[in-house]
């Protein structure tokens, strides 16, 4: 045990350093170079912590069967439980520098209950293919895989997965039922955290996206929760935990909001990744599905602050 807390401690420390180094990297070059800056701080932001490809490979798979699809030029590992063709499926869609197979607590419950369950490894995550993601990949990855499905029993979605599974449902993906645990609702927001963690200088934070909106014609003000939650014609549950130091609560009661059939679930002391596989979660959920009343509705009004209800 002595031997296993040293290098749990050595990687820490080796890990504070490496950020410590990256921070005055990216806080020097702010100023004396800020356009290479940039440039070398959106490709940082595009690309998961390797160690998740590690831990995907390492977990149990309980049982499923694993696949391939195709996504442009990679390849999307899929986990099936159950048999989609003939049961009522669940998608699960697995936040940033995560994997598919995060998911397992949910598949016995699920099985349960009568669903066959679908998760997988979003680009450039897990055992897929690829080195850099965005946010509109993990909502085009989640439709492309939905519609190998077919209509959905319902879709669960965590974190930057949230925010995916909410711009996939105005974009075509058939659900009956939408869970987002802890969603991402501000690109603009995580943005600004990750640029506050890596050192980089505020005034560039805020242009991390002027390339990425540049090259793709996307405008990033689409991907907010306020302009996908309105258009989803289907029944939610958001769970977001009041102690989320990652993405805060505020941004799930965002979604709550501005969705009409939504109702907002706070959990406390979860966190933002124990709120994805907590029992409380699962039981609501699983509740959520039978049709039960689950959480609270949200005041809506647009005069209102984002964080207010």
């Amino acid at each position: 045990m002595a031997a296993v807390s040293v290098s749990r401690n050595s990687t820490t420390v080796r890990k504070s350093w490496m950020l410590s180094l990256l921070s005055a990297r990216f806080t020097v070059g702010s100023w004396l170079a800020p356009r290479s800056t940039l440039a070398s701080a959106f490709q940082l932001f595009c690309t998961p912590m390797p160690g998740a490809r590690t831990r995907a490979r390492q977990a149990e798979t309980g049982g499923a069967r694993i696949g391939e699809l195709a996504f442009g030029r990679e390849r999307l590992a899929t986990y099936t439980w159950g048999d989609p063709q003939r049961q009522p499926t669940v998608l699960l869609v697995h936040g940033w520098s995560s994997f598919g197979l995060r998911f397992l607590p949910w598949v016995e419950p699920l099985r349960r209950a009568g669903y066959a369950v679908v998760a997988f490894d979003q680009p450039a995550h897990g055992r897929s293919s690829g080195r850099r993601a965005t946010l509109p990949m993990f909502a085009e990855a989640a439709r492309r895989v939905a519609d190998s499905i077919g209509p959905l029993a319902a879709i669960v979605g965590h974190s930057l997965g949230g925010a995916a599974t909410a711009i996939a449902m105005t974009r075509g993906l058939q659900a009956e039922r939408v869970i987002l645990l802890a969603p991402a609702a501000d690109p603009f927001d995580a943005a600004r955290r990750f640029g506050g963690m890596v050192g980089l200088a505020q005034f560039l934070s805020r242009r991390l996206f002027d390339e990425y909106q540049e090259l793709t014609a996307h405008d990033i003000r689409d991907l907010h929760a306020q302009a996908t939650a309105p258009q989803i014609a289907r029944p939610g549950l958001i769970v977001h935990d009041l102690e989320d130091t990652d993405v805060p609560w505020c941004e799930g009661e965002r979604y709550a909001r501005y969705w009409p059939q939504a109702t907002l679930l706070s959990t406390t002391g979860l966190g933002h990744h124990r709120v994805t596989i907590a029992p409380e979660t699962l039981d609501a959920s699983l509740c959520f599905l039978r049709g039960e009343a689950v959480g609270q509705r949200v005041v809506s009004t647009r005069e209102l602050p984002f964080g207010l209800c």
